[in-house]
């Protein structure tokens, strides 16, 4: 096993060489046919994924971790789609930053260059096969993709129509590669060859991204898990704290930006949470509440202390009456995941202080957190997103899988000093 996996990173790294000098045009070609070709293939893929979707049953995952690895003709098309969108996004690659003249005229340049080879170990959605290949093809890297054996049989059958398609227009032979190994100590192989990879992303569950980053010899950008909160102002517009709050939380409760907790201040709970909650439950949602929410609904449960530091990914909701907005950014820093947090308000000022104090990749002000995406924010799609802090942070989209090269123009300096 560990002979295949060196093979498939030589392979990327000798790849790499040839995709980092690959024109605009070329990239985007392939990106085109490569979305053709999955839209066209769609019933390989659904026979692909109903294996899939069987095993997942058998093995009694839940329904979110099933809604998170369904493929349906919709989300195909849309994964074509992300495609094309990222062909149409500017090429990152030679992207000349800034350029400025030194006292002795030395012209100095930073340009973005592709990072190399990025290696990407992700659980259950077979679309960050996809994301990923789309991503890493326009950024001029080479991904070598290791999928969990849940998602197995889709994603194989995925990245073999995605190498096909990119290969007939002319993307070097490795530039994308699929580890069809489900054997879990294969990631830890695969974490040590810093020879040839260049970065790891891990996109997925607490333990996947503890081992990755235990393990790995090589620098790791972290999709950690998505704790996110509402917050409900005193000055809220009720009827929009409602819809906002639905939608973070039922829209698809499976994905990392749904709301695991929402916090209310406690002059509107008694306006605002019975009819909230009422709603809530008609959707199928169960509810945790605070000391102060039992007061107001008594049949809810009780939130244990472990509640606020859980990420449900279902139709599971911690709820929390505040005093202030101080209370509320306190719980956010203190549970947070960093990731998406929102406040509904119409004061300036404290959407103001609530924009400078919470520590998150995305804040927002009268808004679902479910905005936090590549795709939503205009990037085509993502990598993952980064709930650390070095290099990038959010959604990873084409910019954030480049480095930066210097380049001097000279006409015979020599330094004296």
């Amino acid at each position: 096993m560990k002979e295949k996996v060196l093979y498939i990173a030589k392979r990327a790294k000798t790849a790499s060489r040839g995709l980092a000098n690959l024109s605009t045009k070329i990239k985007n070609n392939a990106l085109i046919e490569m979305a053709r070709s999955l839209e066209e293939k769609t019933d390989i893929l659904l026979n692909a994924n109903e294996k899939d979707i069987n095993y997942a049953r058998e093995k009694g995952l839940s329904s979110a971790m099933i809604d998170r690895l369904t493929l349906t003709p919709s989300r195909i098309g849309a994964m074509a789609e992300g495609l094309r969108e990222v062909a149409l996004l500017p090429d990152p690659v030679g992207e000349i930053i800034r350029m400025w003249k030194r006292p002795n005229n030395l012209q100095i340049g930073k340009i973005r260059v592709p990072i190399g080879v990025i290696g990407i170990i992700y659980e259950s959605r077979p679309n960050v096969t996809v994301d990923a290949a789309a991503l890493c093809l326009k950024s001029g890297n080479a991904v070598i993709l290791r999928g969990g054996s849940e998602s197995i049989n889709s994603n194989i059958a995925i990245a073999e129509i995605l190498i096909e398609a990119g290969n007939s227009v002319g993307i070097p032979i490795g530039s994308i590669q699929l580890i069809d190994i489900t054997d879990r100590s294969i990631v830890n192989e695969m974490l040590k060859m810093d020879s040839f990879i260049d970065l790891i992303i891990p996109r997925g569950g607490h333990g996947l991204i503890r081992n990755v980053v235990e393990h790995s010899t090589i620098p790791v950008i972290k999709h950690d898990k998505g704790l996110c909160h509402v917050y409900v102002d005193s000055e809220a517009d009720l009827k929009m704290a409602e819809r906002i709050a639905f939608n973070a939380k039922v829209q698809r409760p499976s994905v990392c930006n749904a709301m695991e907790t929402l916090l209310v201040h406690r002059k509107v709970s008694d306006k605002f949470l019975p009819d909230m909650l009422k709603r809530f439950k008609d959707a199928g949602v169960e509810i945790r509440g605070c000391t102060k929410t039992k007061e107001i609904l008594p049949d809810v449960k009780d939130a244990a202390e472990e509640d606020w530091d859980t990420e449900y990914l279902d139709l599971i909701l911690s709820v929390r009456v505040v005093d202030n907005i101080d209370e509320a950014i306190n719980h956010i820093t203190r549970y947070g995941s960093m990731l998406s947090e929102a406040i509904i308000t119409s004061n300036y000022n404290k959407a103001r202080k609530f924009l400078q104090e919470v520590d998150a990749a995305a804040v927002y002000v009268n808004a679902s957190t479910r905005f936090t995406d590549g795709n939503q924010f205009g990037l085509g799609a993502e990598m993952g997103i980064s709930t650390q802090k070095l290099h990038c942070r959010g959604p990873m989209g084409l910019e954030e899988l480049t480095s930066i090269k210097y380049i001097i123009f000279g006409d015979g300096q020599i330094r004296e000093e």
